[in-house]
Parts: structure tokens; C-alpha cells; sequence
């Protein structure tokens, strides 16, 4: 009976130990090479010359912030379609969107609207001013807002 995994998608071949720095690097992306090295039995220099490897590859894209925004008093929930100018691409919609702090995640989309886009604010005034300023991004046309009331279900 064989036990090897199929083929990573994208041909990117991890082997197990890049599976278990990259499974640390996302309970915790500010750990130290060291810290990672200790539960991954690499030394500290052997850490950084994998993860610089999984970088440069593109299996790692980069590192972010995760905000709770219950600590940050953002309550206020919201799903917002946004439609672009012809031709937008998404790198332009990502590009847009990563400099709101208030972008819990976006998608791209079949249908009418180009993304997706799930935000939290204090209140409908900051939820306001937001999408107001999405909506004054280059490439962005028009947008359709849904106001979440409450979860159902997550």
C-alpha cells in the first residue's frame, strides 16, 4: 500500500518538513526561525533558507495581520458587490482592496459583479465612509451593499 501524496497542486512538491514550517507559519506568521526551527527539529538558518525558497516560488505570497474585530468594536457587518470598469483585473481589485483594514476577505465572482467583498465597521457611519471609499477606487464603477443582521450560522 503506498502512502505518498498526490501531486501538490501547481507542481509545487512540498515535502514534509515544508508542510509542518508552513503549518507553524499559519498558527503563527510573526514566530522566529528559531521558535519554528525547535518544532520542526531545523536549525534557525535552515528555516529562513526554506521559507525564502517557498517565497520565491510563490508558495508563500507574503505575510499579514489578522484583526479581531470584536476587540476593535467593529460589530458591523456587511457583504459588498463591487462592479468594475472593463477590463479591472483582480491583481487591480487587490490591489484596491488590501488598504482597508476593515476587508475581512474578497472574492472574485461569477454573475454580474466582479468581487465580493465581506467588511466589518463600528457602526453604518464607518461602514458608510468605507464603501464609499472602495467606491472611489480607480477601476470601481458602482456597488451593491448587504448589511448583515445577524449570524445564522459561523
Amino acid at each position: 500500500m503506498s502512502t505518498s501524496r498526490p501531486p501538490e497542486p501547481g507542481g509545487a512538491s512540498l515535502d514534509e518538513t515544508d508542510r509542518l514550517v508552513l503549518a507553524q507559519l499559519g498558527r503563527d506568521g510573526r514566530a522566529s526561525y528559531a521558535e519554528i526551527g525547535l518544532l520542526v527539529n531545523l536549525s534557525a538558518t535552515a528555516v529562513r533558507r526554506r521559507i525564502d525558497r517557498l517565497r520565491a516560488r510563490g508558495v508563500v505570497r507574503g505575510f499579514t495581520v489578522v484583526l479581531d474585530p470584536a476587540l476593535l468594536g467593529w460589530q458591523t457587518e456587511a457583504f459588498v458587490e463591487v462592479y468594475c470598469r472593463e477590463r479591472t483585473a483582480p491583481e487591480e481589485i487587490l490591489a484596491s482592496l488590501r488598504q482597508f483594514p476593515e476587508v475581512v476577505a474578497a472574492w472574485t465572482v461569477t454573475g454580474d459583479p466582479d468581487a465580493l467583498v465581506h467588511l466589518r465597521a463600528s457602526d453604518t457611519g464607518h461602514l458608510e465612509a468605507v464603501i464609499e471609499r472602495i467606491r472611489k477606487e480607480p477601476g470601481v464603477q458602482r456597488s451593491r451593499s448587504s448589511v448583515v443582521l445577524s449570524r445564522l450560522i459561523g
